[in-house]
């Protein structure tokens, strides 16, 4: 056994004990074999984006300035009705998701992405759970989050507190109600006040309490990425993972040597198959 599959095995435990929190980026879609039906990378999401709205050519590469001049432009609902035609059909959940699910003992969830898939692998459990998205600041009525429960009903964060599962969702998702940061104007109200945590719901705050943090699927190479990804972790343990093959940029090593992240060294599909077996 090679010491990623020991340190893997050990891991696994610590998911069973609830003591290690999933962290899932967009990269779990790498999982995916063959076409997927959703984006799977930024850099698929804005080639998606600009393919159903023109953009000047100096920022169609960019997200969220890409995103910003659509709704800038032709208005945020077209915005968010493209995002929704993006993600509305979905993938399979794979098998790390269906691993996910079916460990009951996991209290908290955290996935960047703006799929739903966790949420549908969860749907076949017996647990009470449900998801705190958040939102478009500007976009909404003050909120930072909402709350919806397994049957996709909106609820409130007392109600949450109650769950034994909660799947956090910071950047939004697609259901049930299209919830979208993603433009520039979603992000400079987030990232003003995400340091103070005003953002970060507090079921999610008590939660990660202690406890550490396991990275799937993410590449620390953006910076709002990295941004939410410190702020999320702050005040939890001061030990976590990242399956992170093959090397690292140098944004990536300085901020997973900064926030005490272990890089594993190992592909995402066999990190699960290890995570799975364990």
């Amino acid at each position: 056994m090679t010491t990623a599959h020991t340190l893997l095995a050990e891991i696994a435990g610590g998911l069973k004990a609830r003591q290690v929190i999933p962290f899932l980026g967009a990269g779990v879609f790498d999982l995916v074999e063959g076409a997927s039906s959703i984006p799977r990378s930024p850099e698929e999401l804005v080639a998606a984006l600009t393919a159903k709205a023109a953009v000047p050519g100096r920022i169609r590469r960019q997200l969220t300035a890409a995103a910003q001049y659509i709704e800038s432009h032709k208005h945020r609902r077209t915005l968010e009705t493209i995002l929704t035609s993006l993600f509305k059909d979905g993938v399979e959940p794979t098998a790390l998701h269906r691993y996910l699910a079916g460990i009951p003992e996991l209290p908290l969830i955290v996935d960047t992405w703006y799929d739903d898939t966790m949420a549908r692998a969860l749907a076949g459990g017996t647990a009470s759970w449900g998801q705190i998205q958040g939102m478009s600041h500007p976009q909404s009525l003050g909120e930072w989050v909402r709350y919806f429960d397994a049957e996709n009903q909106p609820t409130t964060g007392d109600a949450a507190a109650g769950w034994s599962k909660v799947l956090y969702k910071p950047m939004g998702a697609v259901t049930p109600a299209g919830n979208y940061l993603v433009s520039d104007s979603d992000y400079v109200e987030v990232l003003t006040e995400i340091d103070i945590q005003s953002p970060i719901p507090a079921v999610v705050q008590n939660l990660r309490v202690g406890r550490n943090f396991l990275f799937l699927g993410c590449r620390f190479d953006g910076e709002i990425g990295r941004t939410f990804a410190r702020q999320i972790i702050k005040r939890s343990s001061t030990k976590h993972w990242a399956i992170l093959p093959g090397e690292l940029s140098k944004n990536e090593a300085k901020f997973v040597e900064t926030y005490d992240i272990t890089p594993v060294d190992i592909s995402l599909a066999e990190a699960v198959e290890v995570l799975s077996a364990s």
